[in-house]
């Protein structure tokens, strides 16, 4: 009897519930509703983001011009204003404003930082993370900078990995360099198949090539000298923290009034 009436308690209580719920505001999941949802899986928002979108698909803009010339690309993320603003490519991701603001038919790149990969307009496959990493990067590809201002002045050069701050920053077209730690292959300007590991190692190289220097400032007095082979601590040669600041002013200038006055000009 006592679990008949326990049964029966049960199946009213469930009632109960079931009609109070029946009886409740219907209620979307978030509020307000979710916007900036369109067609293609597109998803934009911001003044004129994906502006000029017709058959791409699942694309991400959030920011003011962000994405705006994309037409028919595909599976590209832009976070932050003018973040690829001239882009026409497929599956590039950039976070920051105006990252990889330049980039036209360049593919699989990703720019993570204000300003980085800021020039690229066709190289491919480039990975820039921090504040104007890979700033000046036209065409060069398969370049890894990270770091602020690593690989800045780089154009042409491919196959480059700077890792940490200012790291191959005045490099330009040099090849295959692989430079870790801050201010490492500073000065390279055309040198290539570099390898320096160490803070300011190989700091003043500007066109040796085949060079290794492992340490901090190991073979940071070489400029032009080539296949030397160098391991551990040399005495320490620094650039001036006033030189470092005047290298980047003006293009750090440029950023920012290209960045600005670039959209309304295209």
């Amino acid at each position: 009897m006592k679990s008949q009436t326990t049964s029966i308690h049960i199946t009213l209580i469930a009632l109960l519930i079931v009609g109070f719920t029946a009886l409740l505001p219907k209620s979307q999941a978030v509020v307000p509703s979710p916007d900036g949802g369109y067609p293609g899986g597109n998803t934009a928002e911001g003044q004129n983001a994906l502006f000029s979108l017709d058959t791409g698909g699942f694309n991400t803009a959030v920011g003011w011009l962000s994405l705006r010339s994309l037409s028919d690309g595909s599976f590209n993320t832009a976070v932050g204003a003018g973040t690829l603003f001239a882009n026409t490519a497929d599956e590039i991701t950039a976070f920051g404003a105006a990252a990889l603001l330049s980039n036209t038919t360049g593919e699989g790149n990703t720019a993570n930082g204000a300003f980085a990969l800021f020039s690229n307009t066709e190289g491919n496959f480039n990975t820039a993370v921090g504040y104007r990493a890979l700033f000046g990067n036209t065409t060069g590809s398969s370049n890894t900078a990270d770091g602020i201002h690593a690989l800045f002045n780089n154009t042409e050069g491919s196959d480059n990995t700077a890792s940490g701050d200012f790291a191959l920053l005045f490099s330009i077209a040099g090849d295959r360099n692989t430079a870790n730690g801050s201010f490492a292959l500073f000065h390279n300007t055309d040198g290539s198949d570099n390898t320096a590991s160490g803070d300011f190692a190989l700091g003043a190289n500007t066109m040796g090539s085949d060079n290794t220097a492992n340490g901090a400032s190991a073979l940071s007095s070489n400029t032009t000298g080539a296949k030397t082979r160098p391991v551990g601590h040399s005495p320490c040669l620094r650039v001036p923290a006033t030189t470092i600041r005047r290298s980047v002013l003006v293009r750090s200038r440029a950023a920012r009034l290209a960045a600005a006055i670039s959209p309304w000009a295209l």
